[in-house]
């Protein structure tokens, strides 16, 4: 079936994780809306930090309301940092709707803590959720895909979009758990990118910044708007993009990284060498070194890194 251009996704099936709340609400909604049935994920613990018991009402709740609007969804309560119950999310978006086309994932939980005071449960349980997850649905969906492309005998349709953030990018004082966890993704990202393009699958990633529960405590200084306006920070903003990279519009977009916010985007290159010191000799001493290096970052502003606020803002007037 050839999807129309008022619902380009008509006729795929889709599998947000994360999807009870926030963002993957917001994205399993909007993929929705634009023609895909939708498998939404949620594990449903009510704290942030995966804490208390799982609940299917996040996730049935978001279904009930695709329905309502004459979509498809079915709800999956499965944890997705478990190898087992991955497999059986992607086993029943198959067995339900025949095939599967696309793959968000965004579910995560976040326990913040200094590296000095971080115990290893924390830094264990935030890196098996967020990069052990998106690992996990990505590995059996791969597997999905590439076993439809040779029983085909050609590529065929699919489209991951993964979730990292900012945090990986400048960095994240009281949450280097979940910066390493979101720097792992992108580079899960780009390695899937390459490994399945010739299959005819596509994986991007992007770092959004959203007003949710995960993030309410970076944003409680930023007011919503008191005159009906749609909050600069509503995963809004966001799911449009999820909704365009999943379409046969995005073809052309493989292994790249994206910031979304508020009605703008951003490309956000590959690293680049911003300077190259050769040896003199054959290897470097010590005093060479500090003869080179030193006023190099000298004339450079102290802790300089990857800032997100210097990132090129391309918005439509």
């Amino acid at each position: 079936m050839t999807p129309s251009l008022s619902l380009p996704l008509d006729g795929m099936c889709a599998i947000v994780t994360g999807a009870g709340r926030g963002l993957g609400r917001a994205e399993a909604l909007e993929l929705a809306r634009l023609g895909a049935s939708v498998v939404v994920n949620d594990y449903g613990q009510p704290g942030r930090d995966g804490s208390g018991e799982a609940s299917a009402t996040p996730a049935q709740e978001v279904v009930d309301e695709i329905r309502a609007a004459g979509g498809r969804a079915i709800a999956n309560l499965g944890d997705v940092s478990d190898h087992d119950q991955a497999r059986a999310l992607v086993e029943l978006a198959v067995t339900t709707y025949g095939k599967l086309d696309i793959l968000v994932n965004n579910a995560g939980i976040l326990r913040d803590r200094m590296i000095f005071s971080m115990t290893e449960d924390e830094w264990d349980s935030v890196i098996r959720v967020h990069l052990k997850g998106h690992f996990n649905t990505t590995h059996f969906a791969a597997s999905h895909w590439r076993a439809r492309s040779k029983k085909s005998g050609g590529p065929v349709y699919g489209r991951i979009v993964n979730s990292a953030s900012e945090a990986f990018l400048a960095g994240s004082a009281g949450q280097p758990n979940y910066a390493a966890a979101k720097g792992g993704i992108v580079g899960l990202t780009t390695s899937t990118a390459l490994a399945l393009a010739k299959y005819g699958v596509t994986a991007n990633v992007i770092c959004p910044r959203a007003r949710t529960r995960m993030t309410e405590d970076v944003f409680a200084g930023f007011r919503k708007p008191e005159d009906g306006r749609l909050d600069p920070l509503a995963p809004e903003h966001v799911s449009p993009l999820v909704g365009y990279l999943a379409s046969p519009a995005a073809a052309g977009i493989n292994g790249q990284l994206l910031v979304v916010h508020g009605g703008m985007v951003a490309v956000v290159e590959r690293p680049r060498v911003a300077a190259k010191f050769d040896s003199s000799k054959e290897t470097f001493s010590f005093d060479e070194l500090d003869e080179l290096l030193s006023p190099y970052y000298a004339d450079r502003p102290p802790n300089e890194t990857f800032a997100a606020t210097e990132i090129l803002h391309l918005k439509r007037s």
